[in-house]
C-alpha cells in the first residue's frame, strides 16, 4: 500500500514509540550498573544479552520481573540479586529526548496524541512516575505488557488502531526501530523513522503542525 506524502489535513491522530522518541535510553547505563554489581566489566555482558524469548515474554506479560531476572542471571553468568538487576533495568532511562517536550505539546493542541511501547511493569512503574509531565501529553498510551501484543507485530498494530479508532492511513506514527516502522507501513500506518527529534520535527512541519 502506497500512501500520500504528508501534507496539511492528511492525519486525525500521531502515535508515539517511547523509547528513543519520547525518553531517552541507554543501555550501557544498565550495562554499567549490573557489571559493578556483579565485580566484572560491561563488555562481559553486552554480548550476552538478547532480546530473547524470555524478554519478549516479559514485554507482553506473560512472566514477572522474578522470572525475567532469573533468566537473565543464567544468560548473563551473573549472580546479583533481584533488586540489583531492577537498579539496572531502570538505570536505562537517561532523560528526555531534546526537544521533544515542545514539540507535542504544540502538536496536542492540533491532533489527539497516543503512545505505544514495547515495554514491561518495571520500566512502567519506574517511567510514568519520572516522566509524568511529557507523558501527560498522550491521551493514552499503549503498553505492549498490558495489550500482550508487540511491535512489529502485525496484531499490535491492528489492536492499537481499532483503538484510536480512526483509519491507520489516518494516523502518523513516529519510532526509531526500522523493524517497527516496516510493520507499521504494513498495516497502512504512515511512519516516520525518529533518528532524533528533527525528524519529529519535519514531519509536524509537513502536516503545518
Amino acid at each position: 500500500m502506497t500512501l500520500p506524502a504528508l501534507v496539511p489535513g492528511t492525519a486525525d491522530a500521531l502515535l508515539f514509540d517511547l523509547g528513543r522518541v519520547v525518553i531517552d535510553i541507554d543501555f550501557n547505563n544498565t550495562l554499567a550498573c549490573w557489571a559493578g554489581h556483579a565485580g566484572c566489566e560491561p563488555a562481559r555482558l553486552i554480548d550476552r544479552f538478547a532480546h530473547d524469548e524470555a524478554y519478549k515474554r516479559h514485554e507482553t506479560g506473560e512472566i514477572g520481573d522474578a522470572e525475567f531476572f532469573a533468566a537473565l542471571r543464567a544468560s548473563l553468568g551473573i549472580g546479583i540479586s533481584d533488586a540489583q538487576f531492577l537498579e539496572g533495568w531502570n538505570a536505562i532511562f537517561a532523560g528526555e529526548m531534546p526537544g521533544i517536550a515542545a514539540l507535542l505539546e504544540r502538536a496536542a493542541k492540533r491532533l489527539p496524541l497516543y503512545a505505544f511501547s514495547n515495554t514491561n511493569p518495571s520500566h512502567v512503574a519506574h517511567f510514568t512516575g519520572a516522566y509524568t509531565t511529557v507523558l501527560g501529553h498522550f491521551r493514552e498510551i499503549f503498553l505492549s505488557s498490558t495489550i500482550g501484543l508487540r511491535k512489529p507485530d502485525a496484531a499490535a498494530y491492528d489492536h492499537v488502531v481499532r483503538a484510536i479508532g480512526v483509519p491507520a492511513e489516518r494516523i502518523v506514527f513516529f519510532d526509531d526501530l526500522a523493524e517497527n516502522i516496516e510493520g507499521a507501513r504494513a498495516r497502512g500506518l504512515h511512519a516516520i523513522q525518529v533518528r532524533s527529534s528533527d525528524d519529529v520535527a519535519r514531519a509536524l512541519a509537513a502536516l503545518d503542525i
